[in-house]
């Protein structure tokens, strides 16, 4: 089966960090060019962090662990200026990103899934300039709908208006609710195509499980 969320293009984009340019489509500094499902960069455990500005920006957030928890993360995004003319992401909205990339299950972010964060907020925050053509700073639902349509995803009427109702606010979502939104949309169809063995959209779960993978998302 070809899973919703996978596959689907974003298109060029460029990420900037202090000291440091990245785009789409081109092996970040020091990786290869392995993509995981999605279009998103997978980055390999033996990366070397030498002579890479990113680490450097990093690191001076994240402290002598080498990790970033949420508060952390939220500061260094919203010193980052990766939000551009939007409002700094929410804490909440942080704590999510974080446990969509949480592989270890610390409750907190290393610098390779910073590293992949870093490229699929760059992503998200190209679609989501893209259908603000009015440059409002938010988009409508109808706009919503495309954008999801646009990541891969095949949703229900019925899903669709519930996600709409979720993250919309008198009608409009704003950029840190999308990126809440994209952020649960990938987390949420990881942890379910990680059981469907078959590739049949269809999972048994046990209760306890459907609780863990939910719950800390």
């Amino acid at each position: 089966m070809a899973y919703p969320g996978h596959g689907g293009a974003f298109g060029n984009f460029c990420g900037q960090m202090p000291g440091m340019q990245m785009q789409m489509g081109q092996p970040v500094p020091g990786t290869g060019p392995n993509l995981l499902r999605g279009g998103y960069p997978a980055y390999s455990d033996s990366y070397s962090s030498a002579g890479d500005p990113m680490w450097t920006y990093f690191t001076a957030i994240a402290g002598q662990d080498g990790e970033v928890d949420a508060e952390e993360l939220q500061k260094c995004l919203t010193q980052s200026g990766i939000n551009g003319t939007y409002s700094p992401f929410s804490l909440e909205t942080c704590r999510i990103m974080i446990a969509m990339l949480d592989r270890d299950y610390t409750g907190k972010m290393g610098f390779n899934e910073f590293k992949e964060l870093w490229a699929a907020l760059n992503a998200w925050k190209q679609n989501f300039i893209t259908i603000d053509q009015d440059q409002s700073g938010t988009v409508e639902h109808h706009e919503l709908n495309q954008a999801i349509a646009a990541m891969g995803y095949r949703l229900s009427p019925q899903t669709l208006t519930a996600i709409v109702k979720r993250y919309s606010k008198n009608g409009r979502i704003f950029f840190d609710d999308y990126v809440a939104c994209c952020v649960k949309l990938r987390a949420l169809t990881d942890f379910f195509r990680r059981r469907d063995h078959l590739q049949q959209g269809v999972v048994n779960f046990v209760y306890d499980d459907f609780l863990q993978g939910t719950m800390a998302i």
